[in-house]
């Protein structure tokens, strides 16, 4: 037993003398590098995909009628002239009745004119009987111009069917109509959305709004199927004028590029960036700490961890950038901070 003591008693002084030697031995210290800074993230604030005004088309049938088929469904991707459904109505049909009978009476009117004009230039009947046939047939030819306007803009087949196609590419937004359904042609059975013109609505708290300009950089983090998000870019458009006094927020419009996963109405995170330094770094935001109100990191230096005070030009997220201070390529504690400092105060 008093064997056992003794070793017990030595394993118990070689720890200690371990720990005096170096006390970050029972610390499982976290580190990273700071690396040179491109962007620097000045907020990271709410934000809602919305489509500009100019992005929705509306696609409406000249007459109302029946849907024989319909070839689309909503959310579905189109390209511009693809068909949307397939409209069989009784307008077109009546109208293409108007102009046969308009071309026979431009027909009737010509022979009638031709002959008044011979008749009154040999002075067997008066000229303003002439002239009367002449205003006729110019009305005629009014009447079947105005007829093949009619149908040019129907665009029907000799059956009253009326193909209705996309003007524009993009995703089907919204389906009005189904087979065998009426068409009215007063209402849209079809709307587009045009791919790639998304924008993002910003919510800008008081505090941050006077920092932020149109033609900055934003980026937000669009989740997928997969572990990682997509990063999508763009830049503010415009920035409100006034505050809502509600929310004491600003309101800001940003564009943004199309991605998987980019859908209107989904709430996001946007991150708004500028320019960064010269000579700035990225470290992670748990490497910062407040000594004496002063922002500092823990550099190493051999086995230790030295505070150094550094000047913080931005943070967002799990991020930090510093212009002064700190090099790249140096590191830093990303962890065990709070026992750092108390280890540095002793």
């Amino acid at each position: 037993m008093a064997g056992l003591s003794a070793c017990s008693d030595s394993a118990e002084e070689n720890a200690a003398q371990a720990a005096a030697a170096d006390p970050l031995a029972g610390l499982e210290i976290e580190t990273a590098s700071a690396r040179e800074a491109d962007e620097a993230p000045i907020a990271s604030v709410p934000g809602t995909i919305t489509l500009p005004p100019e992005a929705r088309v509306a696609v409406t049938a000249q007459f109302p009628g029946a849907a024989v088929r319909v070839y689309v469904i909503e959310g579905q991707a189109v390209r511009r002239g693809q068909r949307l459904a397939l409209v069989r109505a009784a307008e077109p049909v009546q109208i293409r009745g108007e102009l046969a009978r308009a071309q026979s009476a431009v027909g009737l009117a010509e022979a009638r004119a031709k002959r008044l004009t011979q008749l009154a230039a040999e002075g067997i009947i008066a000229a303003a009987r002439a002239d009367e046939a002449n205003a006729e047939l110019a009305q005629a030819r009014a009447s079947l111009a105005e007829q093949r306007r009619l149908v040019s803009l129907a665009g029907a087949g000799p059956d009253g069917t009326m193909t209705l196609t996309t003007p524009i590419s993009g995703r089907v937004a919204h389906v009005g109509v189904v087979t065998g359904g009426q068409v009215d042609g007063m209402e849209a059975p079809f709307v587009i959305e045009a791919e790639g013109a998304y924008q993002v609505e910003l919510q800008l708290p008081e505090r941050q709004a006077k920092r932020v300009r149109p033609g900055m950089q934003v980026e937000i983090m669009v989740p997928t199927g997969s572990d990682e998000p997509i990063a999508v870019g763009g830049q503010i458009l415009a920035v409100s004028p006034s505050i809502d006094p509600a929310t004491r927020s600003v309101l800001a419009r940003a564009s943004i590029g199309s991605a998987p996963g980019i859908v209107a109405g989904r709430n996001v995170r946007v991150t708004i960036k500028v320019s960064a330094p010269e000579d700035g770094v990225v470290v992670p935001s748990s490497a910062l700490t407040k000594i004496a109100g002063e922002d500092h990191v823990f550099v190493r230096d051999g086995k230790a961890y030295k505070p150094r005070s550094v000047t913080v030009v931005a943070t967002s997220g799990a991020e930090a950038v510093i212009s002064e201070g700190l090099k790249a390529g140096e590191v830093v504690a990303a962890s065990s901070i709070a026992e750092l400092k108390a280890m540095n105060a002793e």
